[in-house]
């Protein structure tokens, strides 16, 4: 929070994450709840039949209650700790009252939503089977009592989601009326003005709806309603006018500038809610018409409406000038009581009950009467989505009550400023085009467009008529603002390194003046890196060079995200020493696991962002993001990389992930949530990896890679051709010196022996699956030459020389016909004792080609 709140540090206070091994909780003993807890064993509470209903358990430890998967550590799904275990609680289970107790437990403030978690997607996990009961005013979430297990049927797909605010009151002081003055805002206590550095219109009607003032007219600066005491917040809201309360609209904090008691936020609001309103629309000027009489709203049916009826309607709600007229599809018509039939307005009254107007209860005109609906120019707006912020993305504006994009034609800086100057962005980094920010979806509304710069809104600029353009959507233009703000640590994990903000287009450091554990903390849950993390300095004296953006920050245990923190403003050198440079270590650096495989190696693949894990969605999953994968758990390189949920399906959010390759880790990738249509875990990711889990031992056979498995089997065949050749040749040349000497019977030459070594200097093994080959080198007179590795070079010289000295004997056979028997003995022993031939074998005295058979 802003300046003049310090943080209250409550004894015993909660802490949202507690190690397993520092405390044990179960229920038992029929009601009674047994604690471990450092080594101590508490047992508190009531022991009552089971089944009463009322159980009364006071549990006084940390950690049991938590809200996970939601945007900070204030908003998420509401698990317990029970039973050394975190379970769901069912949304009928729950209630208002329990909600704020989680948020008083949590010092998250006061509950701003409850609602059912369907819309999360389905968890894992177990479920917690009790009712809570609580009055409202509990402390911690333990003291209220509990129901006995409820026999209905819950599930993840109805948990509950809890949504807390750290702003817990609001107020108009010193003005003449309950519906104007100086705005005020109480944050978990404590009374203060709020800042009008950022404050606009669309903040002052959110204020304004809630406090049951209407809609806001002015809001006067310069101390309009005279001076305050107490602190000043420097938070600024950014509505967008539909939110029914502020602290619903995204609030920052970080580098704002001081500000002085006369400068802070007022406003007038039309002092009484409006007896008309437009519902169902994306502004509060478009939608369903409805009026208020005799205590309810009801609704207008007409057979007539047409653009003098919208015109008094826009006029009365203050929105502008009408733009359309029109009956709602049956899907978007009301289902409630009727407050008026027929309306006929000449088109230049200020009030639509000046119009002439007829009852429910008179008689009905001939023809259909249908619901009525009117877009004033009023609902026209502009965002930024699809960035990692507010201030930077894909520009769309809403016009006649639908979203569509800009064309990147002529696109530059200056119609870029007017957008991030409309929207409380400051100026214009980068003007972006070619659908940068992806491409979006139906209308393209503008095309042309020609700001000067000093326009008011984007579409005040000179451009082609609405809807008219000769573009497609990969040509939507987008937008980077000066006021965009990034998070990094800067080292390849992500999780660890220099602390670095970007703002103003350019990364810049951050100081470690006033560092405190809850800033590293809200650093870490940022980044999805955990929850807690360490604070490293630099001992050693150096200048530092480029950007230092940031000094003092001084996060709290109120502030639910980083960009909330107070801090000194903005400056490119907060400070010049390298011992005040920030380095934090997260302690959840391991961000990807595989689930489903059959080792840590193989399976489904889950990457863990902002407390939940998540998968991949299969849509572009290749080799190359398998490899990234595998690199980053630590195994070898990628076998396959595999879809369709090979490894079943997963839970929780998806995402779409597209990998160079060369990453060090999956969140080095560019991604972007999964699309809920195209994405859904049917599609989960997986991959197989080529090495076992780290800490298993290995054997030869696993260690040899593919491509020496295939050289060694070339280099056998190579070597088989090549035995076989050289039996024919000399069996040739057996032949010719035969037909020489016909009067010999056994040349001499034939009986030759080829040299070879009886002593064996080394016995080489090679193994393949189950060693195929493991033959001893014998010597010979010649070499050979290969292109595969040594290895297979020594094999195929090995198996040549073995095949060549079988030949040999063969081609003896062949040339001469059959031995005399004693000299076919003494070669046949000589051999078996000498030459343990492999793939040969003795028949009958004779040896023979075992390649033959």
């Amino acid at each position: 929070m802003g300046a003049g709140l310090d943080s209250e540090d409550q004894q015993g206070g909660p802490d949202l994450f507690v190690p397993a091994a520092r405390m044990e909780s179960s229920w038992a003993g029929r009601g009674a709840l047994h604690v471990v807890a450092l080594g101590m064993r508490w047992e508190v509470g009531t022991e009552v039949p089971e089944g009463s209903g009322n159980s009364q358990v006071s549990l006084v430890a940390p950690g049991f209650v938590r809200l996970v998967g939601g945007d900070s550590p204030c908003s998420g799904s509401v698990e317990v700790h029970d039973r050394d275990q975190w379970k769901a609680v069912c949304h009928s289970h729950f209630d208002d009252k329990a909600a704020e107790v989680v948020c008083r437990e949590l010092q998250c403030g006061t509950a701003l939503s409850v609602h059912g978690a369907a819309q999360l997607g389905e968890g894992a996990g177990p479920v917690w089977d009790r009712e809570l009961q609580c009055v409202g005013n509990e402390s911690i979430l333990s003291f209220c009592p509990w129901g006995a297990p409820n026999n209905k049927a819950c599930t993840h797909s109805n948990g509950t989601h809890v949504t807390c605010t750290q702003y817990t009151g609001f107020r108009l002081v010193n003005g003449s009326t309950a519906c104007e003055g100086r705005v005020e805002v109480e944050v978990l206590g404590t009374w203060g003005m709020l800042c009008a550095s950022r404050w606009d219109l669309s903040d002052a009607h959110v204020l304004c709806r809630h406090l049951g003032c209407g809609f806001a007219e002015s809001i006067p600066g310069g101390g309009h309603f005279g001076r305050g005491t107490g602190p000043v917040w420097r938070d600024s809201f950014h509505c967008d006018g539909t939110e029914a309360h502020l602290g619903q609209c995204p609030v920052t904090a970080l580098g704002a500038s001081p500000c002085s008691q006369e400068n802070v936020a007022a406003v007038i609001c039309s002092a009484r809610p409006m007896p008309l309103r437009l519902v169902g629309g994306g502004s509060r000027c478009d939608g369903r018409v409805e009026v208020f009489q005799h205590g309810t709203w009801g609704r207008i049916l007409d057979e007539q409406w047409d653009m003098q009826e919208a015109s008094v309607v826009c006029r009365q709600l203050q929105c502008g000038e009408a733009e359309a007229a029109y009956t709602p599809v049956r899907a978007e018509q009301g289902r409630g009581p009727v407050g008026l039939h027929g309306v006929q307005c000449a088109g230049q009254e200020a009030d639509l009950s000046l119009c002439n107007t007829s009852l429910p209860e008179s008689t009905l005109a001939a023809g259909v009467m249908e619901d009525v609906g009117v877009v004033c120019q009023g609902s026209r707006r502009v965002r930024l989505v699809d960035g990692t912020g507010r201030c930077a993305g894909r520009v769309e504006i809403y016009y006649q009550g639908r979203w569509g994009t800009v064309c990147d034609d002529a696109w530059d800086l200056a119609d870029a400023a007017v957008v991030c100057h409309q929207l409380g962005c400051g100026g214009a980094v980068e003007a972006a085009g070619s659908a940068r920010f992806g491409e979006g979806s139906g209308q393209i509304w503008l095309d042309g467009v020609n700001c000067s710069g000093a326009e008011a809104a984007l579409w005040d600029c000179p451009a082609e008529a609405w809807g008219q353009h000769d573009c497609r959507h990969k040509e939507d233009a987008g937008v980077i603002c000066s006021e965009f703000m990034a998070l990094r640590l800067e080292n390849s994990d992500g999780c660890s390194g220099r602390l670095q903000v970007f703002y103003n287009g350019i990364w810049g450091s951050v100081c470690s003046n006033s560092m405190t554990t809850e800033t590293v903390s809200l650093v870490c849950k940022e980044l999805g890196c955990g929850n807690e993390g360490g604070l490293e300095t630099d001992s050693s004296y150096a200048k530092l060079s480029g950007i230092m953006w940031l000094d003092h920050v001084e996060c709290g245990k109120s502030n639910s995200s980083f960009w909330q923190c107070p801090s000194a403003p903005w400056h490119p050198q907060s400070c010049d020493d390298r011992r005040e440079e920030t380095n934090i270590t997260c302690n959840d650096r391991e961000k990807i696991r595989t689930v489903g495989g059959k080792d840590g190696c193989s399976g489904r693949v889950e990457i863990w962002h902002r407390g939940a894990w998540g998968t991949l969605c299969d849509n572009a999953w290749d080799m190359r993001d398998a490899e990234v994968a595998c690199r980053q758990l630590g195994c070898g390189p990628a076998v396959y990389a595999l879809g369709q949920a090979a490894a079943g399906e997963g839970t929780g959010p998806m995402w779409l992930m597209e990998c160079r390759g060369t990453e060090m880790s999956l969140q080095d990738c560019w991604a972007q949530p999964g699309d809920s249509g195209a994405c859904q875990h049917k599609t989960d990711a997986a991959v197989l990896c080529s090495d076992p889990p780290r800490g298993r031992p290995t054997t030869s056979s696993e260690r040899l890679s593919v491509p020496v498995v295939i050289c060694i089997i070339l280099g056998a065949l190579l070597c088989l051709l090549l035995a076989l050749l050289a039996g024919q040749v000399r069996s040739a040349r057996a032949q010719r010196r035969g037909s020489g000497r016909a009067g010999e019977p056994f040349p001499e030459a034939v009986y030759e022996e080829i040299a070879y070594s009886l002593a064996w200097e080394k016995q080489a093994r090679f193994s393949l699956s189950e060693h195929l080959f493991s033959l001893p080198p014998p010597s010979l007179s010649f070499q050979m030459s290969l292109s595969c590795p040594e290895v297979t070079q020594q094999m195929a010289m090995m198996m040549l020389g073995r095949f060549l000295t079988l030949g040999r004997i063969l081609s003896l056979g062949r040339g001469t016909g059959k031995c005399p028997g004693h000299q076919r003995k003494e070669m046949g022993a000589r051999m078996q004792s000498q030459l343990h031939v492999v793939g040969g074998s003795m028949r009958d005295g004779e040896p023979v080609d075992m390649v033959q058979q």
